[in-house]
């Protein structure tokens, strides 16, 4: 996420949807993924860097009651296949559904030259800077597969223990991606940082 000077705080949604799915015996693997990703629009207004920008505040998502110059958002789903071994359980197979969505500003109208050149450069940032929230939400996947792909728990011929166990699991990398997540916004939306330089050659 990228805000409007003053800069706000980042907010992140996040979703975490766990399904097991029937028991198969196979052996322990993840097959191969790809994050499904899409980007969607939202409209502004203005001839002027300083107009664009004012309509992105007037007009960005509401992230935590502020609006915001651009989202990054996803949603994650599992398929993970438990099979019973004697009287212990294996996590044997799992399957991640990642989809992730960037909401971008738009101009409405066409821009003149001076206009247009400063606005690629400000998208361009922008998207590069939300493209990173999509690589740390792919990287936390690759995270909980590692953590979980092929754990094994004794004595839990039900497989019920190890789901708590999974959770757990799941859970921990999710925080570890939040924490990854947030000294990236830091970084970029300090003063001097790259966000505030790419505002500021909007505006300026």
């Amino acid at each position: 996420m990228t805000a409007p000077a003053p800069v706000p705080a980042p907010a992140r949604r996040a979703a975490l949807a766990l399904i097991a799915l029937a028991l198969t015996a196979l052996p322990a693997r993840a097959l191969d993924w790809t994050a499904s990703e899409r980007t969607v629009h939202y409209a502004i207004d203005g001839s002027t860097g300083m107009a664009l920008y004012r309509s992105i505040g007037a007009n960005g998502p509401v992230v935590s009651l502020r609006r915001a110059i651009a989202l990054t958002e996803y949603e994650l789903l599992w398929g993970r296949d438990y099979v019973p071994d004697g009287t212990a359980c294996r996590l044997a197979e799992v399957r991640p559904f990642l989809t992730i969505t960037y909401r971008l500003p738009r101009p409405r109208a066409a821009l003149d030259g001076g206009t247009q050149a400063k606005w690629s450069t400000f998208i361009a940032g922008i998207t590069a800077h939300e493209h990173v929230h999509g690589a740390l939400m792919r990287g936390m996947v690759d995270d909980i597969i590692g953590e979980t792909l092929g754990l094994v728990v004794t004595d839990d011929p039900g497989c019920q223990k190890i789901r708590a166990e999974v959770e757990r699991r799941v859970i921990a990398a999710h925080a570890r991606y939040k924490a990854k997540n947030r000294a990236f916004e830091q970084s970029e939306m300090a003063p001097g940082g790259n966000v505030q330089r790419l505002v500021l050659g909007l505006v300026k």
